[in-house]
């Protein structure tokens, strides 16, 4: 849940994680040479500092922008490059939350709570004049763009939730499941460290990135995500992330371990999209779950996917978004 945050902002996919087994698949090669350079950049005055929020594409006059909250906690814009592409047919926004990224890092921990992180977005929203848009956000940034839409506010458009945290309860049982699918030796590497508290063990941590291999990410960073991934170098906070999760993906010992917002999803009066990849940490089957709990919304699969869609299968990600999006104000 956060760890593919940390992936999408570190300076490249720890090479270990892609030691155990056979490595990823070759892409296929492309074109993308260079990230695409922010139109606008503004810092929003958010509750406890400024955030760095960058845009492209048609911004105000046209179709309705859309907004993508990054995922961790911890991470930064960076994981959401993935989106930029859509900046042809309309605006599309991105930033770093409280702590992360380029935005201001105050370090208080007393900021470090969902509602605060929520309370982000409507000052995006100030700075861009965005009286109408879309929110979308990727696993934590699902949760907060989950938040935000049970609060039925005005001008939201329409919602996508990638492999979104709606109940930690929920995320553990799947990651129970997955881990059931482990070699051996790796499951008893599991179940010592929990015994003893010990995660720094080399062989819990051998665990740890082979499930990263399996459940966040299946692939090496994508041509868009390399050619993103060294500007101003911005990194992710991994004190706020064990504050708020823990020391692993399925080990939660922060103040999300008792995080529930299904009950939530009721609320939600517009339109909405689930989205996750066949071997998500948020397994198919608990997001179709959710999605049947939200009015009207739909859920979508994505094929060969780990948890970080956009960077394992870039090309059915933007599709998605696009169809998603297609005859959309």
């Amino acid at each position: 849940m956060g760890m593919m945050a940390a992936l999408a902002a570190a300076p490249m996919v720890p090479p270990a994680l892609f030691a155990q087994g056979a490595a990823p698949p070759k892409r296929r090669s492309s074109a993308v040479t260079a990230c695409p350079v922010p139109a606008v950049e503004k810092r929003p005055a958010a509750d406890g500092g400024s955030l760095y929020a960058r845009g492209n594409g048609q911004l105000s006059g046209g179709p309705a922008p859309i907004l993508f909250l990054h995922g961790g906690p911890g991470g930064t814009h960076l994981g959401m490059v993935g989106a930029l592409p859509l900046a042809d047919a309309r605006g599309v926004i991105l930033y770093d939350q409280l702590d992360c990224g380029l935005s201001d890092r105050p370090g208080k921990r007393a900021n470090w709570t969902v509602d605060r992180f929520v309370s982000e977005i409507d000052a995006v929203r100030r700075a861009f004049n965005l009286e109408r848009f879309h929110l979308s956000g990727t696993s934590w940034g699902g949760t907060l763009a989950m938040e935000y839409a049970a609060r039925q506010p005005a001008g939201l458009e329409s919602l996508i939730l990638l492999s979104p945290l709606v109940s930690t309860r929920a995320w553990l049982a799947d990651a129970e499941q997955w881990i059931l699918g482990l070699p051996p030796e790796m499951q008893a590497a599991i179940t010592e460290a929990r015994r003893t508290g010990n995660y720094d063990a080399e062989t819990f941590q051998q665990a740890d990135l082979f499930y990263a291999r399996r459940h966040l990410s299946r692939e090496r960073l994508s041509p868009l995500h390399l050619a993103c991934q060294g500007r101003r170098d911005p990194l992710f906070n991994l004190d706020l992330y064990l504050h708020m999760w823990g020391p692993s993906e399925f080990v939660v010992t922060g103040t999300l371990g008792d995080y529930d917002g299904e009950h939530l999803l009721p609320r939600i009066n517009v339109p909405t999209l689930f989205v996750g990849g066949e071997y998500d940490e948020a397994r198919p089957q608990t997001l179709k779950a959710f999605a049947r709990q939200v009015p009207g919304a739909r859920y979508q699969m994505v094929a060969g996917s780990g948890h970080w869609v956009e960077n394992d299968r870039p090309a059915e990600h933007q599709r998605v978004l696009r169809e998603w999006l297609a005859g959309r104000a």
